[in-house]
């Protein structure tokens, strides 16, 4: 899966966002059972990303109760 920039995590809605955090925490759990098996390691860049997307949702948040 992609990672996503700040810029493509703007345009989306927070329906949008809150299913990319349901696909990317499920390909991380897929990512952790692959390492166990010698696998590549991508854990820390998709950890990154729905750490951003949790970011993105809480500024939202806060701009819409300050309104």
């Amino acid at each position: 899966m992609a990672i996503l920039k700040a810029k493509d995590i703007a345009k989306m809605n927070d329906k949008e966002r809150n299913e990319k955090i349901k696909d990317l925490k499920m390909e991380l759990v897929k990512n952790k059972i692959d390492a166990g098996k010698g696998g590549k390691m991508q854990g820390k860049e998709i950890k990154r990303t729905i750490a951003r997307l949790h970011t993105f949702n809480r500024l939202n948040k806060k701009s819409v109760e300050t309104k």
